[in-house]
C-alpha cells in the first residue's frame, strides 16, 4: 500500500512511508489487499481518532486527512496501475469531520513588519524578508542560487527545492515540477544586495575554509547550504526576542506564535488588495487555480463582500 516512488519526491515518499508505518500497518497491515472494504477504512479512521497517537492519544481529524490522502493514492495505484483491485475502497470510506482552518490569518501586516524589524538583526534576515515578499516555500529559497537572481530585472527564478532526508541534503524540482519567475520590489532588491555583500565578507573571512562549491544565496558563515530546520527553528526564537526583549521595554503588541509555513500573509495581502487570483497563483507556483481558490477561499469571500458596493460606486460615479 505504498505510492510509486517514481511519481513523487523523496521527501514526500518518506512522509508517506512514515504515515503507513505509524498509522496503517499496526491496524490493518496484516489484511490482504483484496479484503479491504470501505468499512475497514472507516473503522481504521475511528480507531485512529480514538487513540491512534503516541501513548494512545487521540489523533486530530487533520492527521487522519493525511492518512486518507496516502491510502487513497496507494489504492488508486492498485486499481489503475497494478490492476490488482477492481475499485478503490478508500473513496467510499467515511472520514471524521473537522472544522477547516483558515490560513493567512496568523499575522496582519503590522505584525509582519514587527517581525522583520527583529529579524533584521540576524544574518538570515534576507531569507525571512524574501519568504514574506515572494510567498516562496522554504525549500525553494534554500535551493536558490545567485545565478537565478536578476537584481537589475527585479526578479528571481525558482528552479527547484531542497530538503534533508535521513541526514542527506536532497535537491530536486519544485513541488509542481515547474520553474517560475517571481517579481521582486526595489526594497527586496536592496535587501538581497546587502545580503550578498555580507556573504562576500563571510567568504573573504573564511578564505580557504569556505566550503561552498556552488552559489547558494543562503549559506552558513562557512559556506554550507542552510539546513531547513535552521530557519524553521529560528522563527520562534525571533518571535521570543520581540515579545521578551533582553534590553528595553516590552512591545505594546505581542507577536502570536507562528511557524515559517504560516507566512501566508503574502498571498492574503495581495488578494485583499485586489490582485487577480491567477496572478497570486502564479507567484505561489500553483499550477491549478482551484488550489488557490480552495486554500484562500476565506480571503476571496472577504473581497467579494465589498464587490457589490464597489460596482455600485463606479456606476454611480
Amino acid at each position: 500500500m505504498e505510492a510509486h516512488a517514481v511519481e513523487i519526491k523523496p521527501k514526500t515518499l518518506k512522509d508517506y512511508r512514515d504515515i503507513i508505518n505509524r498509522y496503517v500497518k499496526p491496524h490493518i497491515g496484516g489484511q490482504k489487499l483484496q479484503g479491504v472494504r470501505p468499512a475497514t477504512i472507516t473503522k481504521l479512521y475511528r480507531d485512529l481518532m480514538a487513540g491512534g497517537g503516541k501513548n494512545g492519544r487521540k489523533l486530530s481529524a487533520r492527521t487522519i486527512d493525511y492518512v486518507h490522502a496516502v491510502l487513497r493514492k496507494a489504492f488508486r495505484d492498485a486499481v489503475e496501475i497494478d490492476q490488482v483491485l477492481p475499485s478503490n475502497p478508500v473513496e467510499r470510506a467515511k472520514r471524521p469531520r473537522r472544522t477547516p482552518t483558515e490560513p493567512g490569518t496568523v499575522w496582519n501586516p503590522e505584525q509582519l513588519r514587527a517581525f522583520l524589524v527583529i529579524a533584521r538583526r540576524h544574518r538570515l534576515f534576507a531569507f525571512f524578508h524574501l519568504a514574506a515578499y515572494t510567498g516562496a516555500r522554504r525549500g525553494e529559497l534554500l535551493n536558490l542560487r545567485w545565478s537565478s537572481v536578476d537584481l537589475d530585472g527585479c526578479e528571481i527564478t525558482i528552479t527547484g527545492s531542497a530538503a534533508f532526508i535521513d541526514g542527506e541534503r536532497i535537491e530536486g524540482t519544485t513541488k509542481t515540477g515547474r520553474t517560475r519567475v517571481v517579481s521582486i520590489d526595489a526594497g527586496t532588491v536592496a535587501v538581497l544586495k546587502e545580503h550578498r555583500k555580507k556573504q562576500a565578507a563571510d567568504k573573504l573571512l573564511a578564505g580557504k575554509e569556505w566550503r561552498s562549491s556552488d552559489d547558494h544565496v543562503f549559506t552558513t558563515g562557512w559556506g554550507d547550504p542552510i539546513h531547513p530546520d535552521t530557519v524553521s527553528s529560528l522563527m520562534p526564537t525571533l518571535i521570543n526576542s520581540h515579545n521578551a526583549p533582553k534590553d528595553g521595554p516590552k512591545p505594546v503588541e505581542l507577536l502570536p506564535r507562528a511557524r515559517l509555513h504560516d507566512l501566508h500573509i503574502h498571498a492574503t495581502t495581495l488578494l485583499l488588495a485586489g490582485v487577480p487570483v491567477h496572478v497570486v497563483a502564479a507567484r505561489l507556483g500553483h499550477v491549478d487555480l482551484s488550489i488557490t481558490l480552495r486554500v484562500y477561499a476565506h480571503v476571496i469571500r472577504a473581497a467579494e463582500a465589498s464587490a457589490a458596493e464597489i460596482f455600485a460606486k463606479v456606476i454611480g460615479e
